[in-house]
């Protein structure tokens, strides 16, 4: 058990039998009260997002998650499958436990797969993925990057923003964590 003012994030903690892992701490002063730590926690199995506050004396007890590399296969329905890097065993997924990330995998993509006491309880995707753009309106001579934008279908079936100069065929550099375009790769 740890006290919940020394949690950083980033940490795993368990709470109530689920894995979270802190995505924001603040730790607040008030005048005459206890100090206040405030955690924004997503669970690692479901991708919740869940706030929680905690007195700075609170007890936590933390988690030890193992990162693995891991290379994406590929998907049959709901089930993503991936093969470990170093004992080349396949692992698969339900689509519901990879959460919104599986619009960001492409077959060969190397990533990390998290696992806490052998059950392996979701995977860690690139800040970001360069993606072919499958299907977009056709660009114009003179278009700009700060011009405007418009909707693009990429290889993995997402439609994202991008700016009016990128056409079909393009490979771009998406951002993960926003769902944003970021640049022209190559």
């Amino acid at each position: 058990m740890i006290d919940a003012g020394e949690l950083r994030k980033g940490t795993a903690i368990e709470l109530d039998g689920e894995i979270y892992q802190i995505l924001e701490y603040q730790h607040v002063k008030m005048q005459q009260r206890q100090p206040v730590v405030k955690l924004k926690l997503r669970d690692v199995r479901s991708g919740n997002v869940a706030e929680r506050n905690f007195q700075s004396g609170d007890k936590v007890t933390p988690v030890f998650l193992e990162h693995r590399p891991v290379q994406y296969l590929y998907n049959d329905g709901d089930l993503y499958y991936f093969m470990d890097n170093e004992s080349y065993e396949q692992i698969m997924l339900p689509s519901a436990q990879i959460g919104e990330d599986t619009d960001y995998l492409k077959e060969g993509l190397m990533l990390e797969i998290l696992t806490c006491k052998g059950d392996t309880v979701n995977i860690e995707i690139p800040n970001s993925v360069e993606l072919q753009v499958t299907e977009t309106e056709p660009g114009f001579k003179g278009d700009r990057a700060t011009a405007g934008t418009k909707a693009a279908k990429l290889e993995t079936g997402a439609t994202i923003q991008v700016p009016l100069f990128i056409n079909t065929g393009d490979i771009i550099k998406v951002n993960t964590r926003t769902g944003e375009y970021q640049e022209k790769a190559g």
